[in-house]
């Protein structure tokens, strides 16, 4: 049976029997807190005679009626479908259903504000959640136009794909304690869009009216968020980003904005960063910052508010047929939203931006057992659920920059505007997009095409040096390492950088560049003659500029100058590669993590890019808990914290730096003197010039004490007192979940795998987050045989998005190098469910991967003489 499933022959199958004109979907939101009312008009043509199927997720569907004929719901529905037997050319099918509400971020989520009570729902339909609220063939090249209308409490706003009219309605409700009146919604039918970009949004959101300037002319566009983060919604800020947007995508795509409207709303317990619902986008609420955040974050939400814009155009307004370019969606949105960033924001460094947090996850993902083409064979909906990942989103997108150095920037935009008006309203794949940039820059792209999205794996390009006694470069040549499991040589194009200690004219020693030459990479050694005469500067840095995708590898001298002086760099992006390829071999086991760690920590309080500062410390965090040999951990940590203390009183008071390491401390304490450090700072005994302990800064500081055993239950219900807000309770979900006790830690295990009743979403995300978060490791040890023994019934009895956080976020990988037979627990998994779906298979792969990995790095850690 199919479950939940649907397989890209059943879509290929269903597509070319049906084709859908319009959908009439009235959804009654005032029935009951647990369910609504759904009713689903879908007019379609079909081949006559021949028998299709609807989906639909729903605890209860009262009557389906097929050209005027009723279907026995008993009968008719199961396993998520309706069948629709003996179809005729032209068809007009009404189903009529209860469907749940969601605590999951799928479906039609349902929130309730603890602070007043009030009720707050949203949407998420992608990958394929829309048949939670109504009837629908659920499949991106299904495409029709839908008119929804809304029955609600009349003090709401309820928002969608389009602008609405709204008249009261007969009834009444009462939400927190008060009768409320109801109205009703009345929505101008959409364009013709995938359902997965359908929207609905309703609760007593907070709103600020704007408009945007588009090439049409006026536009509203209002920017919501819940009424407890009205006083910190910078609404003017989200939409100059998004002026910024429209004006430069229109000009790049030739193509006016293709919906009548713009709205982007905040939403609580969102699941990911946001969703490009045509016209009415949703974001995590996280992005309305009620508390000093790093300034790396505030970028991020620029780059998310254009990233979103730019799937109105690619993705809603032209649609992948089916989801193996997924990828194309998301990668083609992440270039166009860092570039737009990058020329018309503040950010005009938002590449460094990319290189190091992006292109790191593509590289981390790309090396994992279950890595895969950019252009991945999706087989059914599970393949898909998986693959929003590193691949599809910063990989593709590090490739299409590649390509667009190749062919041109303006031929490359040129080929995507005939693209647009060729496609528009419908759908196309990668070969469509492929012709358009062909004929716009006379490229032959056939070849590019199979090694770039058709092969998997990363390449190590790694610098040959030889030099004579007077140090001049006499040979030098750039040698590409493939993976064995994908031995694909790739061509590129990219600089080679020399850099050497100097002073500038303000008296400053810096590593200046001292030559940079563009050259071509192809095949395993690739002689560099252009260098072979030139005087070996102190770093050679190749990939300089980041243009090509591949991992880059320092040569010894050039790793003791970066060590060293890395910090002295005038470029930022330079700085960034080198960071990025000192992490890349402290990964792969060829530095030391213990010399990475030193690099860390001399070098990151010169750091100016915020993200730069932010990706550091994470990855100074990963070193010292996976990487650093266990003899060594409580030695190096301690020495790190320490270090990390002194960059915090040396940092200028009120910096973003500041910030950043004052948390880092925190995070990073292991001894009485440390947390009595940290306990200062929330006593307010010990103030720092410039930091204000706001409400999220006391909840990490706090967090810190509680891991550490110098807090509990009672700290931790006081400050919720304090901020009895849905932030509140989610930074106390965390909290409790880190209180150093083995009860603690059993009842976090049990609310997360064992409880009769899910937690939601977000309240889950911080759960897993304080369990994780030990420094008695003994204290986590108990649970990995649970663990595994959990994995089938956590897979098959909950949703896609909460199992996938469960099976990823519990992986005991912290555990690497302590409990000695870990990679044969998870070996023993895998063959003993050789029938487990792959999704789940691939999950424990990856997360017995990183546990290798770290094995690797331990053991060259323990061999450093450092």
């Amino acid at each position: 049976m199919p479950g939940t499933n649907l397989t890209r022959a059943e879509a290929e199958a269903r597509a070319a029997i049906v084709a859908v004109d319009t959908y009439a979907v009235d959804l009654d939101l005032t029935t009951s807190d647990t369910t609504f009312r759904s009713t689903s008009t879908v007019r379609f043509s079909a081949t006559p005679g021949e028998s299709t199927f609807i989906d639909l997720i729903a605890p209860s569907v009262a009557s389906i009626t097929l050209n005027g004929e009723a279907l026995d719901p008993a009968t008719h529905f199961a396993d998520s479908r309706i069948a629709l037997p003996g179809l005729a050319a032209e068809n007009e099918l009404t189903v009529v259903a209860d469907c749940a509400y969601m605590n999951t971020g799928e479906g039609l989520h349902r929130f309730v504000d603890p602070e007043d009570g009030e009720v707050y729902l949203y949407s998420q339909f992608e990958v394929a959640d829309t048949r939670r609220v109504y009837a629908v063939f659920e499949q991106p090249d299904l495409k029709a136009s839908f008119a929804f209308t809304v029955t609600a409490p009349e003090h709401w706003h309820v928002l969608s794909n389009s602008p609405a009219t709204k008249t009261a309605a007969e009834g009444s409700i009462t939400i927190a304690g008060t009768a409320r009146g109801v109205a009703t919604w009345a929505f101008e039918p959409t364009t013709r869009i995938p359902c997965y970009v359908t929207a609905i949004v309703a609760g007593p959101y907070h709103e600020v009216e704007g408009t945007v300037e588009s090439t049409k002319g006026t536009l509203q566009a209002n920017v919501y968020c819940r009424k407890g983060l009205a006083p910190y919604l910078d609404a003017d800020v989200i939409l100059d980003d998004t002026q910024r947007g429209f004006t430069f995508y229109e000009e790049k795509f030739q193509t006016e904005y293709p919906f009548e409207k713009y709205d982007q709303i905040f939403v609580p317990e969102f699941n990911a960063g946001a969703m490009e619902n045509a016209g009415c986008v949703t974001f995590l609420e996280d992005y309305v910052f009620r508390s000093k955040t790093a300034q790396a974050r505030v970028e991020r939400r620029t780059v998310t508010v254009l990233h979103e814009l730019a799937h109105m155009w690619f993705g809603d307004l032209v649609t992948m047929k089916w989801w193996n370019d997924l990828w194309l969606n998301e990668s083609f949105a992440e270039f166009a939203s860092t570039l737009a960033t990058a020329e018309v924001t503040q950010y005009t460094n938002s590449w460094v931006t990319f290189n190091a947090l992006e292109k790191s996850w593509a590289y981390r993902q790309d090396q994992l057992p279950s890595t895969h083409p950019i252009m991945a064979d999706i087989r059914d909906l599970e393949d898909v659920e998986v693959n929003f990942d590193g691949i599809t989103y910063a990989k593709g997108a590090s490739v299409l920059r590649q390509l667009v150095a190749w062919v041109g920037q303006d031929e490359f935009f040129a080929g995507v505007a005939e693209y647009m008006r060729k496609h528009h309203h419908g759908n196309a794949t990668l070969a469509d997009l492929l012709a358009e940039l062909e004929k716009a820059s006379g490229r032959d792209l056939s070849g590019w095409s199979d090694v770039w999205l058709q092969k998997a794996g990363v390449t190590t390009l790694r610098p040959v040096i030889a030099t004579d006694d007077a140090g001049v470069i006499t040979s030098f040549a750039v040698a590409q390492e493939v993976p064995a499991e994908w031995p694909t040589q790739r061509p590129h194009r990219l600089r080679i950088g020399g850099y050497d200690l100097a002073v500038n004219e303000d008296g400053d020693e810096v590593l200046a560049p001292t030559f940079s030459v563009e050259v071509d990479i192809d095949g395993e050694l690739s002689p560099i003659d252009a260098l072979v005469g030139e005087r070996r500067p102190a770093l050679i840095l190749v990939n300089d500029g980041d243009l090509a995708y591949a991992k880059v590898r320092l040569d010894e001298a050039s790793l003791a100058t970066a060590v060293e002086h890395v910090s002295k760099f005038t470029d930022p992006l330079a700085r960034s590669m080198v960071l990025a390829a000192a992490w890349d071999m402290t990964r792969d086991a060829e530095m030391p993590a213990r010399q990475y760690a030193d690099l860390v920590l001399k070098n990151i309080g010169a750091e100016t890019e915020s993200t730069t500062v932010m990706v550091l410390l994470r990855q100074l965090a990963t070193t010292l808990a996976l990487y650093v040999h266990p003899s060594h951990t409580d030695e190096v940590q301690a020495a790190a914290a320490r270090e990390i203390w002194q960059l915090v009183m040396a940092a200028e008071p009120g910096s973003d730096s500041q910030l950043q390491f004052v948390k880092a401390f925190a995070s990073l304490a292991t001894v009485d003197s440390m947390f009595d450090t940290v306990q200062a700072l929330v006593d307010g005994k010990l103030q720092l010039e410039g930091l204000t302990i706001d409400t999220d800064l006391t909840w990490d500081l706090l967090i810190s004490l509680v891991a550490g055993g110098r807090a509990g239950d009672v700290a931790i219900e006081l400050q919720l007192s304090k901020d009895a807000t849905a932030s509140g309770e989610r930074r106390a979900a965390h909290a409790r979940a880190a209180v150093a006790t083995a009860e603690a830690k059993r009842a976090a295990f049990d609310v997360l795998i064992n409880a009769e009743k899910d937690l939601p979403n977000a309240l889950q995300y911080e759960t897993i987050a304080g369990f994780n978060h030990a420094h008695d490791l003994s204290l986590i040890e108990p649970f990995v045989d649970e663990y595994f023994d959990a994995l089938r019934r956590i897979y098959s009895t909950k949703t896609n998005e909460i199992a996938a956080n469960l099976i990823e976020g519990l992986y005991p990988v912290e555990l690497a190098g302590r409990v000695a037979d870990l990679q044969d627990k998870a070996f023993a998994w895998l063959e003993a469910n050789p029938d487990a779906h792959d999704a789940l298979k691939r999950l424990v792969r990856e997360g017995s991967d990183g546990v290798r990995r770290a094995l690797l790095a331990q053991a060259a850690d323990l061999a450093y003489g450092g």
